[in-house]
């Protein structure tokens, strides 16, 4: 059973640590629990909780209302709302309810229900990549267990192959090559086939590694096919001196090359990055890029 810290509260249902308390001395809505040192957690049951709360509140209701519904009531009164709603904070709230639950059919129908009104790629766009955002917080501290890792990365998988499938097969002459990898020990490849559906529907050649490769399997893999373009991104793999070693390998071993670069831990360095490698902040700014290639 995972525990969060009302900071981690705070983060995932965008409430103020002050506020929750608030709340619990006033309302009663959540009642924390304390371990054998008298630090204070909460439960999945809480979050859950806080998550519906949250959702009831933004759209108008007061807490003092709220808080006379019992469970079962709540989430009712929140599941007709968030189903047929457009608001992308309620549809990621739900979401990560159903990641804690495990509840496959759940998940399936705010995602298809968004993917039916906005399409496939700005679903991504707009409600999957800030939904990875906030649950980023819940990988970082241990607070999802890898039943429910491997349940959403999973099902976030069977999307995007299926779209990228779908898409027809370059036959442009002077389609750019593309090479995507993430180096080794890196395995959070769910937006590295994000930007290989992007790339692909802009028409362009992708030759996709996959995670955790080898440097020397990308470099012989470049020698094959003469690439224009290199594509990797750092969630976890390398910090630090690691992380600056290897960018610096990078840009040496693809000189001709352009490299694009993403990822969390990209974000976090202050190194100066060499001539022939761009940071890339998110799939919107890449997709813009496309066309100019």
């Amino acid at each position: 059973m995972a525990r969060y810290s009302i900071r981690e509260l705070e983060k995932l249902s965008g409430i103020k640590a002050h506020t929750i308390r608030i709340w619990e001395k006033r309302y009663e809505i959540i009642k924390p629990k304390r371990t054998q040192t008298n630090i204070r957690y909460y439960s999945e049951t809480d979050l859950k909780k806080l998550l519906n709360i949250a959702i009831l509140n933004r759209q108008g209701w007061k807490i003092s209302e709220i808080s006379k519904l019992n469970n079962d009531a709540l989430s009712e009164k929140v599941m007709k709302f968030t189903y047929n709603s457009k608001d992308v904070e309620s549809q990621i709230e739900k979401m990560v309810i159903a990641i804690v639950d495990l509840d496959e059919a759940k998940f399936d129908q705010i995602l298809s229900n968004a993917i039916m009104h906005d399409g496939f790629e700005q679903t991504i766009i707009k409600l999957i990549f800030p939904f990875f955002e906030k649950i980023g917080l819940l990988w970082q501290t241990g607070s999802i267990n890898p039943a429910q890792e491997h349940f959403i990365s999973n099902l976030f998988r069977q999307k995007l192959m299926v779209a990228i499938d779908n898409l027809m097969i370059p036959d442009k002459k002077n389609a750019k090559k593309f090479i995507l990898f993430l180096p080794e020990n890196e395995f959070h490849e769910l937006g590295l086939l994000f930007y290989n559906y992007l790339i692909k529907k802009a028409g362009q050649s992708v030759i996709y590694l996959g995670s955790s490769v080898p440097f020397k399997d990308v470099v012989e893999t470049n020698k094959m096919i003469q690439a224009d373009y290199i594509f990797t991104s750092i969630t976890t793999a390398l910090t630090g001196e690691k992380l600056e070693q290897f960018i610096r390998d990078l840009a040496e071993a693809f000189p001709e090359q352009e490299i694009f670069i993403s990822g969390m831990k990209i974000f976090e360095t202050d190194m100066r990055l060499p001539t022939n490698m761009e940071k890339i902040s998110s799939p919107m700014s890449f997709n813009e890029r496309l066309p100019y290639l």
